[in-house]
């Protein structure tokens, strides 16, 4: 196979992401989103037990990436997945990692 794993133009952007997503905060923050959809800040914090500055951080930095979507509504700033292969890039590296486990 003479085919590289990514197009070099790609490189950065996909390792940008992983960076991203690379942080156990923000994993769970998209973890909640996931279960039940769009979501506060507030009711991050309480899903998630992340302090409010935190969870703040990490969703401004996931909105600006790409990842979510963000919509204010009164005082309300609402935040979604807005990346499909969010769910499934997660699920596949998890399963990988509990057959390597042996779970």
């Amino acid at each position: 196979m003479d085919r590289p794993l990514l197009p070099p133009d790609d490189i950065k952007p996909v390792a940008r992401r992983f960076d991203v997503l690379g942080a156990p905060a923000r994993l769970r923050l998209l973890s909640a989103l996931h279960a039940t959809g769009e979501q506060t800040v507030g009711e991050l914090v309480e899903a998630t037990g992340i302090r409010q500055s935190n969870v703040s951080k990490h969703l401004s930095l996931m909105a600006e990436e790409g990842l979510l979507a963000r919509r204010r509504d009164g005082v309300h700033v609402y935040y979604a997945l807005d990346d499909p292969t969010l769910g499934a890039l997660c699920m596949l590296v998890s399963r990988r990692l509990r057959e390597e486990d042996g779970r």
